[in-house]
């Protein structure tokens, strides 16, 4: 009988010329359910559920199995294993053709013929299996012994038999039902699991029977078992929930279709899981302020690469979790300031010491005036450009877009990488505040580049995207001046150049060097902290997802305790060096003749460098009317009742008075004026005590057809209505 089967095979052998795959072909294709994203050291970060039909983990290499493993299921299944080739011959013989061929029990059949079915669908068992499929299962087991070692034949074996529910191979049976490694099965667990491969959903009893009886061929008792086999049995299965879920966006990135089961990254462990944890318990503390989104970047600024992505608070906190914010347009608010500051000081049109204006600001726009504020509402006048970029001073900034013209700090921006998407004339002077969407990833690959000297690359990411590729280096290209990017990251690392709006102890400062910036967009919808040391830096976003408003959270408050934390989880034993000065860039002892700030020691573009920074005045400004204003008259109105307050702000020299002169005509004097609107286009010079002109607006007046006569010239005027700016 065992001739005519043997004849049988041989029959078979020439009527099927399919190809074999390789073993590294199998192991290659293994189709596993979870990714796993591991650190750059081999961590577990995340795991991705991809089959939600079955859950298939990374291969396992047979030297990584228990040995108990190894030997209860070969005491079960394929006693003969290391005798054979392919057909238990003799099995076939001592147990007869109907065992052999019996679709109810798998009889002679080998662990090489059960991979055979494995590996062909066309021979797997559907309701048992048929005469042809026992034929091709021993035809093509045949096959594998020649080509195959005996150790890969088991290794296929055990990641590729299903085993109880929805478990395939014997590393997803291992964690799921006994939270191990098939490294870490003792005999009773491995017994467990081999009793499982005859009927992997039988009940408890029919399990520990099967069960007992590979123990007791490994002299072991079964005493308890029963129990066991129930306990495990009805343990909740572990799901991917239960698994490490650090970098669920990241591994979403990292994940490519037909790549790697596991793949290690560049970020590390221990700093994901604080910039987490910081994450959400800043938001948690800061319940009840209508924030619940938020994201943390850290980059290496040698290399690019990613040390830490979290792109979402997470579903406890946040209604959009799935979301990564890491990647989200938001406006950044101030933390476009330090742009325009380096470009400036780059183009020699100020110094670190120069003084700015900080004085209202009338600008015109083709969509009407342009009025910025500081974020207090309130004015400091003539203000160093490192005490203005320390403090996030909002009408310096603006002015000096000006100076550099929107389209120009258009291209800065761009060079950096931000992707703006219109031009420098779309978003006009108030790109200066960050009225364009950027996200956390380019604008902190931005600051990486001030970190790096002007020096900008792309950030390293998996995929093979234009961002670069784990792995990979990019290409750098030298964007700004590395002197200006020097400056401005001293800038940025002076706590007292920040007291004035922060304080000496806000959570900016560092007990190591690091430069810093904050960013709150327009009404209050985005907070940002951005900086960097010699080593890292950090990126930390706070808002909603949905655009909604925060209540009383800034920048200082909202993004900045979280950076903090994350900054000093980076320098946990090791503090940062000091970046030292490039050449070309040179340390001056400079004071302000008017004491407006005291001295100290500044750093200067050779060949700009001042000692003496005189003093620029006392800033003055019209606050009422403002330029190109229209203001109607209403008949129904007494005239008398209609008057315009002329105003300005800030103070002349000492025991000067400002002078108001209209049309040609010196009117008044003093910090207000009301005079009765008269139809007509006017021209307003505001006149310091020598007169000289301070300022000079246009407005129009409408309104024919007034009742009353014309009234005496200077009388008290009041109550005109302005209309929107002509």
């Amino acid at each position: 009988m065992v001739a005519v089967v043997a004849g049988l095979v041989g029959v078979w052998g020439g009527a099927c010329a399919q190809t074999l795959p390789t073993f590294a072909q199998t192991r290659a294709a293994h189709p596993v359910s979870d990714f796993q994203l591991l650190d750059r050291r081999g961590e577990v970060l995340q795991t991705l559920r991809l089959d939600p039909k079955r859950r298939v983990l990374a291969w396992v290499p047979i030297e990584h199995m228990s040995p108990s493993l190894l030997r209860a299921m070969l005491l079960s299944e394929d006693q003969r294993f290391y005798e054979h080739s392919g057909v238990d011959w003799s099995a076939v013989a001592s147990s007869a053709w109907a065992n052999l061929w019996n679709t109810r029990t798998r009889g002679a059949s080998t662990v090489t013929m059960q991979l055979a079915g494995l590996l062909d669908e066309d021979l797997a068992r559907r309701g048992g299996r048929s005469f042809r499929q026992k034929l091709g299962q021993a035809w093509v087991a045949s096959r594998l012994e020649t080509q195959w070692t005996k150790a890969q034949i088991l290794e296929a074996y055990l990641n590729r038999v299903p085993l109880r529910g929805e478990l395939v191979g014997v590393s997803a049976a291992a964690q799921t039902l006994f939270g191990k490694r098939a490294s870490g099965l003792d005999m009773r667990e491995s017994a467990m699991l081999a009793a499982m491969l005859r009927g992997p959903n039988s009940p408890v009893e029919t399990i520990s029977a099967r069960a007992c009886g590979v123990l007791r061929a490994m002299r072991q008792n079964c005493e308890g078992l029963t129990d066991e086999v129930g306990a495990v049995l009805r343990r909740k299965a572990l799901t991917v929930a239960d698994a490490p879920q650090w970098a669920p966006h990241f591994a979403r990135l990292a994940l490519q279709p037909g790549g790697p089961a596991a793949q290690r990254s560049t970020l590390d462990a221990t700093w994901q899981r604080v910039a987490v944890q910081s994450l959400r318990r800043h938001l948690a503390e800061l319940s009840g302020r209508q924030v619940e989104d938020g994201a943390v970047l850290v980059l290496d600024n040698a290399s690019g690469e990613v040390r830490v992505w979290v792109g979402s608070s997470g579903s406890q906190l946040s209604e959009s979790a799935q979301v990564d914010h890491v990647l989200a347009r938001r406006q950044p608010g101030s933390t476009l300031k330090p742009f325009l500051y380096e470009l400036a000081i780059e183009r020699r049109l100020i110094t670190a010491a120069s003084l700015l204006d900080d004085s209202p600001a009338q600008i015109a726009t083709a969509a009407g005036l342009y009025l910025p504020q500081n974020y207090d509402k309130q004015y400091r006048g003539w203000i160093s450009a490192r005490a203005s970029l320390g403090s996030s001073l909002n009408i310096p900034a603006v002015r000096l877009s000006l100076m550099l013209t929107p389209e120009a700090v258009f291209e800065r921006l761009n060079a950096f990488g931000l992707r703006l998407p219109e031009t420098g004339g779309f978003y006009g002077p108030s790109l200066a505040l960050g009225s364009a969407d950027v996200t956390l990833l380019g604008l902190t690959n931005a600051y990486r580049a001030l970190a790096n000297g002007g020096k900008y690359s792309d950030a390293v990411l998996p995929g093979g995207e234009t961002r670069g590729a784990v792995g990979k280096r990019v290409s750098a290209r030298q964007v700004a001046d590395p002197k200006a990017s020097f400056i401005v990251g001293d800038m940025l690392a002076d706590n007292n150049a920040r007291a004035l709006t922060f304080g000496l102890s806000s959570a900016l400062a560092l007990p190591f060097p690091a430069s810093v910036k904050t960013g709150t967009s327009k009404d209050m919808r985005d907070n940002w902290c951005i900086g960097w040391t010699s080593r890292y830096t950090v990126g930390v976003w706070v808002g909603n997802s949905s655009g909604e408003a925060m209540q009383q959270v800034s920048g200082v408050s909202g993004a900045a305790p979280v950076w903090r934390e994350v900054m000093l989880a980076l320098h946990a034993g090791r503090m940062p060096e000091a970046v030292e000065a490039p050449r070309g860039v040179v340390a001056q002892q400079t004071r302000f003749d008017s004491g407006q700030e005291p001295p100290r020691r500044e750093w200067f573009i050779a060949g700009t460098e001042q000692a003496v920074i005189q003093s620029a005045g006392t800033a003055i400004a019209l606050s009422n009317p403002t330029d190109g204003a229209i203001y109607a008259l209403d008949p129904d109105i007494p005239p008398a009742a209609q008057r315009l307050r002329f105003a300005h702000e800030g103070r002349l020299e000492r025991g000067a008075t400002a002078r108001w002169r209209l049309d040609g005509r010196v009117i008044g004097q003093g910090p207000t004026l009301d005079w009765l609107p008269m139809p007509g286009r006017h021209e307003l010079a505001l006149l310091d005590g020598r007169g000289h002109v301070l300022q000079q607006v246009r407005f129009e007046v409408r309104g024919a057809g007034l009742r009353a006569s014309t009234p005496r010239r200077g009388a008290p005027q009041a109550g005109a209505s302005a209309s929107s700016p002509g």
